[in-house]
């Protein structure tokens, strides 16, 4: 497990917001920890068409910070 800080996907609001109700998600969320070689999809409006897999400890310029669980 790596820890997580804002700005890496594991904490975005895009980070598998289709199934954001996951208990892996919430996990994550929560205890700002997870499984670096876990992915999951970015669901980015400006990365929709990419269909984007990523991890939790990456990041990109459109972090917006997940609801608190």
């Amino acid at each position: 497990m790596q820890a997580i800080h804002d700005g890496q996907c594991g904490l975005c609001t895009h980070f598998g917001e289709h199934h954001s109700n996951n208990n892996v998600l919430v996990t994550i969320h929560t205890s700002k920890q997870a499984d670096a070689v876990m992915l999951d999809e970015c669901g980015h409006p400006k990365h929709a068409a990419l269909h984007l897999k990523v991890t939790p400890i990456s990041g990109c310029d459109g972090f917006q910070p997940a609801a608190s669980a």
